[in-house]
């Protein structure tokens, strides 16, 4: 079987930095560090963006900015460029008229420009957003995928 592809969204990165006295945030934040460690190990690959990048780069703390920075830039396998915006911009476009924002609809057209398996968001908005072109789960669901795969 062929590694699954993965693509976070920022919002899976910033999880476990977030208020963990909910249950269902403890419990996300669990699932994106166990995700993390599926990376780390080599055992699904993990692909970014230029607009992803961008987005990390408005994290207001220091320290948080600089520790996802570092994961991303250690264990992405597949960066997608800013120079792929020919065929991301429509695709973008064409997500955005569903109601989904910008820098999201784009973090999705790069994801399935690359061609991943799934992308992965806490954005319940992004959650709801259905299209054949990739599958669009929480952390929770896809460390459940994994489980059920292995």
């Amino acid at each position: 079987m062929d590694k699954l592809k993965i693509y976070l969204d920022n919002c899976c990165y910033c999880r476990p930095f977030d208020d963990l006295s909910q249950e269902k945030v403890r419990n996300e934040a669990t699932a994106k560090r166990y995700i993390q460690s599926l990376i780390r190990f080599k055992s699904v690959v993990l692909y970014s963006s230029f607009m992803l990048l961008r987005e990390m780069n408005d994290i207001p703390f220091p320290s948080i900015k600089e520790h996802v920075l570092d994961f991303v830039k250690e264990n992405t396998a597949v960066f997608i460029s800013d120079e792929n915006i020919s065929k991301i911009k429509p695709l973008s476009e064409e997500i955005m008229k569903t109601g989904i924002k910008k820098k999201d609809a784009t973090h999705i057209a790069c994801s399935i420009i690359a061609k991943c398996d799934y992308f992965i968001t806490t954005d319940r908005r992004v959650i709801n957003y259905k299209t054949d072109k990739i599958k669009i789960v929480n952390p929770i669901e896809f460390a459940e995928l994994w489980r059920n795969l292995t």
